[in-house]
């Protein structure tokens, strides 16, 4: 911001300056001989962190930063509610009334159809004039608007519901529903129509970098193809607002929003708009579904706090925190409470909203984003020159995907730590849900990292149970795609290092792993998805050739009928040599 104060400096007479080198000789001193250099690390977005930083950092930027600043002083707690398809969101709209006299500033909606809820009981709950509301859709964009504008009020908040990273096989109808949802929010200062769903990467694997890029093409794609007769291109701009999922990894986190804002500037200037319009940003920023565990799930609310603290230096303008136990348990005051007292605490008990842009100056973080910037900013002009969204959709979903399954790698092989998950396991847990009942819902999130894990120990979990009960029956469990490697750097991770190099090696690629289940044993085997889909067709009596069939994650039948079944199937069983099945699953448990 151009006629923001330049920072003061800070000097501290009583203390003598210490200069680089002085810091080298003492870093190399504590290190007893090792090299400094071995301290760099190699992060998942493809360049290198330094250990040390000092006053040089900030001179090879040219100077330190202009301080980034919100468009409001304050960020605003605002939670979360998903409104089913089938619902109005009656009793949800009642839940957000009341959090908003425990500490809410503000509720966002998730609308499973935006058409059937109640935005008249909605305003008589909550005054739209002067609350702080966010939508979340998937169609229905310009027809909820209308209805919103009906209410002859100026409504404060945003809509998301972006066809380009949705892939709306219906884009065209799609654009002009946006297009209508702007016109109609031109004359409401406090609202954002055009909210982009950079939490849709975040919650599926992608790096920092992928997300900044993501989000710049996503916008690119808007800018050019939103601008029609009676809507330009500077109104386009002033009605997008971004929401982004904060995971974590703190620094990068903060690195992350602040990178953020500062390339959404160089992309507004390449569109011939002036310094000015980038002030009127918007970041919504919630706490990351692809970091929650439903193992040792309490855990999660230490996540939520360090995702939280992120979103909050980073400059977001709103934050919401999900609640620990979303993943398996229904919607409760208990875990609503938690999660928004959170963002209370850390306003009104930690002074986080005392300060914009804490984190300018700092040789790292200043240093961080700059170097998720040009990475971004690199990563974004490939996406460009390979036709843009969403000609290059492909492009994106290959970058993600590969991505995610490096996560997925570095979890399985205990580089990536998750704790309670794959490292300092509770091996005495008690699950306060059916894990039988997870595995057959719909909505249990197969998306986020530590799912592969988290399957085969709910899986083996339930093995268990039913060893128990001694039932005369068999299941199989459906531990999903590109996981049996990730099953394989799980088990190497118990042996021995010399056992280790001697058994490592792969299962056949592209296949599913899934968990045989009987009263005496438990089996790991694979299939390709087309010998899950035929079995899973044959158990559920449903035509082999039927399209629309789904197959469930988890299968149930008489013992006779699933060992037919999986011998004419052909599915085969998941080897170790010199490793029974007992044996890995025994390891992956922590029983040996």
């Amino acid at each position: 911001m151009a006629d923001s104060p330049r920072p003061a400096p800070v000097s501290f007479s009583e203390f003598d300056a210490v200069t680089t080198p002085q810091w080298q000789e003492r870093i190399a001193r504590d290190l007893k001989g090792k090299d400094p250099a071995a301290l760099t690390w190699q992060t998942p977005d493809g360049f290198a962190v330094q250990p040390f930083y000092h006053q040089e950092a900030l001179q090879q930027l040219g100077g330190s930063p202009t301080p980034q600043v919100r468009p409001e002083a304050h960020w605003r707690n605002v939670p979360t509610y998903s409104v089913p398809a089938l619902e109005r969101g009656r009793a949800t709209v009642e839940r957000a009334a009341d959090a908003l006299t425990r500490g809410a500033d503000g509720a966002h909606f998730v609308l499973g159809h935006a058409e059937g809820f109640d935005v008249e009981q909605l305003h008589q709950r909550l005054p739209l004039a002067d609350t702080y509301v966010g939508y979340t859709v998937r169609s229905g964009a310009g027809r909820l608007m209308q209805r919103l504008a009906a209410l002859d009020v100026s409504p404060r908040g945003f809509l998301v519901a972006d066809p380009v990273t949705r892939h709306a096989p219906d884009l065209k109808a799609q654009l002009d529903e946006v297009r209508t949802a702007i016109r109609l929010s031109e004359n409401w200062p406090g609202f954002r129509a055009l909210g982009l769903d950079v939490a849709y990467y975040g919650n599926r694997g992608a790096t920092a970098t992928q997300q900044i890029a993501f989000a710049l093409s996503t916008a690119a794609a808007y800018l050019s193809e939103l601008p029609a007769t009676h809507l330009s291109v500077e109104t386009v701009a002033a009605a997008m607002h971004l929401h982004v999922a904060v995971g974590p990894n703190y620094f990068f986190e903060i690195a992350k929003l602040r990178a953020l804002r500062r390339l959404w500037a160089t992309l507004l200037h390449a569109y011939g708009l002036p310094p000015e319009a980038t002030q009127s940003l918007t970041i919504f920023a919630s706490t990351a579904t692809w970091s929650q565990t439903t193992l040792d799930p309490h855990t999660n609310l230490l996540r939520t706090t360090t995702e939280a603290m992120s979103a909050v230096m980073g400059g977001a303008d709103a934050v919401s925190v999900g609640a620990f136990d979303c993943l398996f348990h229904a919607p409760n005051e208990f875990a609503e409470r938690l999660a928004r007292n959170l963002p209370v605490l850390l306003r009104e008990e930690a002074y986080l909203d005392r300060v914009q842009d804490p984190a300018a100056g700092s040789y790292y973080l200043e240093t961080l984003t700059d170097q998720l910037a040009r990475e971004a900013w690199a990563l974004f002009q490939k996406i460009e020159a390979a036709g843009g969204l969403p000609a290059a959709t492909g492009l994106v979903m290959q970058e993600l995907h590969a991505s995610a399954q490096a996560q997925f790698r570095r979890i399985a092989n205990g580089e990536q730590v998750v704790v309670g998950t794959n490292k300092f396991q509770n091996p005495n847990e008690k699950f306060d849900y059916n894990p039988k009942r997870l595995l057959r819902s719909r909505e249990f999130d197969s998306t986020r990292a530590t799912y592969p894990t988290e399957v085969l120990r709910l899986a083996t979990a339930l093995h268990f149970e039913r060893r128990e009960k001694k039932k005369k029956r068999a299941a199989m469990v459906l531990l999903g795609a590109h996981t049996n490697q990730i099953i394989l750097e799980s088990f190497l991770q118990t042996l021995p290092e010399t056992e280790r190099l001697e058994l490592r090696a792969a299962h056949p690629e592209g296949t599913l792993s899934v968990l045989f289940s009987s009263a005496e044993e438990a089996t790991l085997m694979y299939a390709t998805p087309e010998q899950f889909g035929r079995l899973s067709r044959a158990i559920s009596h449903v035509p082999i050739d039927e399209p629309n069939f789904i197959p469930p994650a988890l299968l149930t039948a008489d013992l006779a009928t699933m060992q037919e079944a999986v011998h004419v199937f052909g599915f085969k069983e998941f080897t170790v040599q010199g490793y029974s099945t007992e044996d890995v699953l025994a390891r992956l448990q922590g029983k040996k």
